[in-house]
């Protein structure tokens, strides 16, 4: 039976529980009792910081930079003006405040991933970085960590959150997104941490005061309101999670112990039994060489109203998602105090205030300077006169007729000298404002303002001088910016789990997409042309394989990097006008109006192609390419010499095939002269080979068998139809050419 009216579920909260929900009673028991430690020990601090806050927000109509009883005796309370001293504010931490802030904005840390053993690899590393981009583009992460860095500075301490989603309604897939703590106060880490970005703290609330309306709305089927503020009387840790007006929610991470059995394999290389890691090592190496029983850490998050847990699951990551960035922290008698730049300025900032308050005081007070004539000269004119101070008059009379008793004209009256102002109290204001760059650390240089130094490099040298004094704001920030991306490292193989295509950004802020495969065995696996392997159509990632570190970079932002290297070649190619020739796409390419691109690269075909190739290579790449280049030119003369092969089996197949024909040729001749030598003399035989030799050499026959002239080499088959060297066929006279073509046999009695 359902439980509409919630009453249920509020006498098991109240019971502490069935005994399947023992755990959650147990939860929420040490949920309340960490929180309570939490705010015990950060209550000091956290006071010091809301009065910094306070007073960094000062202005003229909120009189925060004034203490309350100050304002009481000067009569600037409840917005009384008369007779009341002046009680001025002229707020300029906010000048020093943005000084260090902005530096940062223009100089932004990164992140960089790095491969980390033998089995990462440099390209999965670019793809990191390119997907870190992209979470940082879609997350707005700026606004993240510009407002950590102004609550750093400001008062001591911001948060940064990492955040997972479902990409969208219809999905199972999740996006990770880093997300902005605008309140610091609602942030309650661990004050036992040892780490600055709270990377080793065991718990964390992230809590938050909304309406009842919105809690009945976003949670229906919790326990009513009612049910919870009777279950709070009388429980002071319970009464603070409800007020007349608001319930507090909070999100709590903590860490969750698990017995299980840890796995070591070849390389070093350890993994939980049963985790995916495990299982992919198994795959690679097969048995682990040892094991042993360890605690397996992972992350548990709950969110809860103090009373009852409305959600629970565990965090992929291995990290609390909450990053601190800290300005100014110490450890006083055992309990944690921060500041930033706004608590050592404070003094100097009232006392700034006081100076100037008593300068316009006095100013007002002063007496007006009379105007000195002599008698005579006002008569008439009086009530002009006496009201000259107070009233514009376009023009004042006198009586000119009025003479120094001999005759002479007496001059026409003047106003007397303005009272000046104090001199002293000049030099306290001045000082005043001195002691504020001094207590923040920042001087006229850092600040922009002209000084003494003259030339370019003098500046600069004094600005890094000055921003020595606020270095540790942004190494503190790039700390929180490397913890953000280690998290993110960790994360994108856990939340990135199934087969899928994701963007990522490069470092000049061109996007492309890449094939993410968690399940394949290597980190980068290439499919290549099926005609050609050289050629490569697709590569798709694993970012499940490998280690992977993260450094960090500070500097100016790319586009910042862009217009310096502008103005760095523009001033060499006007002393160098011959580089245009070289270098000048390079020059182009850099400069942002439309058009620019499309006119680099045409400016690169007016190029010699020699200069645009790569030839910054290491020695051994091209001793290697120089080597791969020779045996090119090795194959290709083999490949040519098969070709003259077989040309040439060709031809003595030919030859071959007519030496044959030869051969029957001259048996046929030979058993024809057989026949009739019987019945021939000698000088008759003689006559017939003479003729014979004569008709060769007249053809050329025989020109072309005698020695020294080149003969094709025979083939074996060749071989064995050929007669031996010196010895005439059978049959006929020794000395008689082998390959005789058969002659037609002459009449008996033909001439000698």
């Amino acid at each position: 039976m359902a439980d509409y009216t919630g009453i249920a579920a509020a006498g098991a909260v109240a019971n502490g529980g069935s005994a399947k929900d023992k755990s959650s009673s147990d939860i929420l028991a040490t949920a309340r009792t960490r929180l309570n430690m939490a705010i015990d020990a950060l209550s000091e601090s956290r006071e010091d910081e809301i009065d910094d806050l306070r007073f960094y927000a000062g202005s003229p109509d909120n009189h925060w930079q004034w203490p309350a009883d100050v304002l009481a005796t000067r009569g600037a309370v409840q917005g009384q003006t008369i007779n009341a001293r002046p009680c001025l504010t002229i707020n300029k931490l906010p000048q020093h405040v943005r000084q260090v802030t902005n530096d940062q904005r223009q100089n932004r840390p990164s992140g960089k991933v790095i491969p980390a053993d033998d089995h990462a690899d440099i390209e999965v590393a670019e793809i990191f970085n390119g997907m870190v981009r992209h979470i940082e583009y879609i997350s707005d992460a700026d606004v993240a960590y510009d407002t950590a860095c102004e609550n750093q500075v400001s008062y001591g301490e911001g948060y940064i959150r990492i955040l997972t989603e479902y990409c969208d309604d219809n999905t199972f897939d999740q996006d990770i997104k880093i997300g902005r703590v605008r309140n610091s106060f609602s942030v309650y880490m661990d004050p036992t941490i040892q780490d600055p970005t709270g990377a080793d703290a065991k718990w964390c609330f992230v809590t938050e005061d909304i309406s009842k309306d919105d809690y009945e709305r976003m949670y229906p089927d919790s326990a009513p309101i009612t049910t919870l503020q009777t279950l709070g009387v009388g429980d002071q840790n319970l009464s603070q999670w409800l007020t007349e007006d608001t319930i507090r929610i909070a999100d709590y991470y903590y860490l969750d112990y698990d017995r299980a059995t840890l796995n070591l394999y070849p390389g070093n290389v350890s993994a939980f039994n049963g985790t995916p890691e495990d299982k992919q090592l198994r795959l690679m190496y097969g048995k682990p060489k040892k094991s042993r029983e360890s605690d397996r850490v992972k992350i548990r998050y709950c969110k809860i109203n103090g009373y009852e847990i409305l959600e629970d699951r565990e965090w992929a990551g291995k990290y609390i998602p909450i990053v601190r960035i800290v300005g100014n922290e110490f450890e006083v008698d055992g309990r944690l105090y921060v500041s930033g730049l706004v608590r050592n300025a404070k003094d100097a900032q009232r006392m700034y205030n006081y100076w100037v308050s008593q300068e316009a005081e006095m100013l007002a007070l002063a007496p007006k300077a009379p105007f000195i004539g002599y008698g005579g000269q006002f008569e008439g004119y009086e009530n002009q006169w006496k009201t000259a101070n107070t009233t514009n008059w376009p023009y004042l009379e006198v009586n000119p007729d009025v003479t120094d008793g001999q005759g002479g004209m007496l001059p026409l009256p003047s106003r007397a000298q303005p009272p000046m102002a104090s001199s002293g109290l000049l030099q306290a204001k001045s000082g005043a404002s001195e002691d504020i760059k001094s207590t923040t650390g920042q001087y006229n240089a850092s600040l922009g303002m002209t000084s003494n130094e003259r030339s370019g490099k003098a500046i600069l040298a004094r600005q890094r001088e000055g921003d020595v004094g606020t270095y540790h704001y942004g190494d503190n920030l790039a700390r929180g910016v490397r913890h953000i991306t280690r998290q993110l490292v960790d994360l994108i193989p856990k939340i990135y789990d199934t087969q899928r295509v994701a963007r990522i950004i490069g470092l000049d802020g061109e996007t492309k997409m890449v094939k993410i495969d968690p399940s394949q065995q290597e980190p980068v696996k290439k499919i290549t042309d099926p005609n050609n392997p050289a050629i490569v159509i697709e590569k798709i990632y694993n970012p499940n394989v490998g280690k992977y570190d993260v450094v960090v970079a500070t500097g100016p932002g790319y586009a910042t990097k862009r217009q310096e290297a502008l103005e760095a070649m523009a001033q060499l190619l006007q002393g160098n006008p011959q580089l245009w020739s070289i270098a000048g796409d390079l020059f182009v390419k850099n400069m942002d109006w439309p058009g620019a691109q499309e006119m680099a690269q045409r400016f690169a075909k007016t190029i010699d192609p020699k200069l645009m190739e790569d030839n910054d290579k290491p020695p051994a790449l091209q001793a290697a390419e120089q080597q791969i280049q020779q045996m090119g030119q090795e194959m290709e003369q083999m490949h040519q010499m098969i070709k003259n092969v077989g040309k040439s089996i060709e031809v003595q197949e030919q030859e071959r095939k007519d030496f044959e024909a030869q051969i029957k040729a001259f048996d046929a001749e030979t058993k024809r002269i057989s026949i009739v030598q019987a019945s021939m003399s000698p000088e008759q035989i003689q006559d017939i080979v003479l003729g014979t030799v004569h008709g060769m050499i007249t053809s050329g026959d025989l020109i072309n068998e005698m020695p020294g002239r080149e003969q094709p080499e025979m083939m074996p088959e060749q071989a064995e139809y050929a007669p031996q060297q010196g010895m005439p066929p059978q049959g006929m006279p020794e000395g008689m050419p082998q390959n005789m073509p058969p002659q037609e046999m002459p009449p008996q009695g033909m001439p000698q």
